[in-house]
């Protein structure tokens, strides 16, 4: 019960929603880049939100299965065909043995997920199943996939038919629009205010919200490099390292901004001028270098609200799917 790489893709991994609990170790917490769409697809596939997925970038690999599953797949859409048929994201599909699937194009985003019913059957590193491509630990031995590499399932696919409404592959239910992420390659994303927000002059603080920046090519799953006009303190600072986050806005000595991603390091020494709201977190997740990205501040209080909207709208996928 296994899936076969036949062909590598640019940047394939094992990942869940992270290990969160060893930070204070400085072990950083790696998952998914796109959390929400690894948690509506597993959902989806009625298995625990946190079981682990692949990640994918494109151009993706070519997957040969080697025994049925059911699958699904979620976040950017990489033109996904099993065999000569056509697939979607955000709905369930049954696959035979030998059937493979590919991705033919990328029509919008930049991490494509793939989940497996019951799961991938992977070994925990600290409570994650994860990637550290740094230390080159957790997910398949610590490394991205290769071609002929081998994913075991964690069970044989059991389907009770009275459950399920398939029409040839396709399974006849699909997640709704209005609750998959506000994908766009030029959103503007929410952010809260940083500590150091108010260190900086009046007209940075204006260019923040007003500036569209740039995604630059030095960027990766630790951190998206903005380019734009240059934002200033007052006064240079000398700052005590402090905890950081999936989503803090960090100010560059050179006046430019980095938003730390998923493999974000546990504390940082440049000032904090904002942090993207988590629900948010999934939009720019998707973003590309060239793509551009602007800013909006609300309050923590309405970030607050709209986490909790969030998670009641999941709330009743997992009863829909039950």
């Amino acid at each position: 019960m296994s899936i076969l790489i036949q062909k590598s893709g640019l940047l394939s991994t094992i990942q869940d929603l992270g290990r969160t609990h060893f930070r204070r170790f400085g072990i950083n917490p790696n998952g998914a880049m796109d959390k929400t769409a690894v948690r509506l697809i597993n959902i989806l596939l009625d298995n625990d939100e946190t079981e682990a997925v692949l990640e994918m970038h494109f151009p993706a690999p070519k997957i040969l299965f080697e025994e049925t599953a059911v699958i699904a797949l979620g976040g950017a859409d990489f033109g996904a065909k099993l065999d000569d048929e056509s697939i979607e994201n955000w709905r369930p599909y049954f696959i035979e043995k030998n059937q493979t699937l590919i991705f033919t194009r990328k029509t919008f985003g930049n991490r494509a997920y793939l989940s497996i019913k019951g799961g991938f059957k992977i070994e925990k590193w600290l409570e994650s199943a994860s990637t550290n491509l740094t230390a080159e630990i957790g997910g398949f031995e610590g490394r991205s996939l290769q071609k002929n590499d081998r994913l075991s399932f964690n069970s044989e696919l059991k389907l009770r038919n009275s459950k399920y409404e398939i029409q040839n592959t396709k399974f006849l239910y699909k997640i709704s629009k209005s609750l998959t992420p506000r994908y766009s390659s030029f959103p503007t994303v929410q952010v809260i205010v940083g500590a150091e927000y108010e260190q900086m002059t009046a007209l940075s603080e204006k260019n923040f919200l007003k500036q569209n920046f740039t995604i630059s090519n030095d960027s990766n799953r630790m951190g998206f490099r903005l380019n734009g006009e240059p934002l200033h303190l007052f006064d240079k600072m000398e700052l005590v390292s402090s905890a950081v986050d999936f989503g803090t806005i960090q100010l560059l000595p050179d006046g430019q901004m980095i938003i730390l991603m998923a493999d974000h390091q546990t504390s940082g020494g440049y000032p904090r001028i904002a942090h993207v709201v988590s629900t948010d977190l999934p939009i720019l997740a998707q973003l590309g270098a060239n793509d551009k990205v602007g800013f909006e501040i609300v309050s923590l209080a309405d970030a607050e609200s709209i986490l909790l909207q969030n998670e009641i709208d999941l709330n009743y996928l997992r009863f829909g799917v039950k």
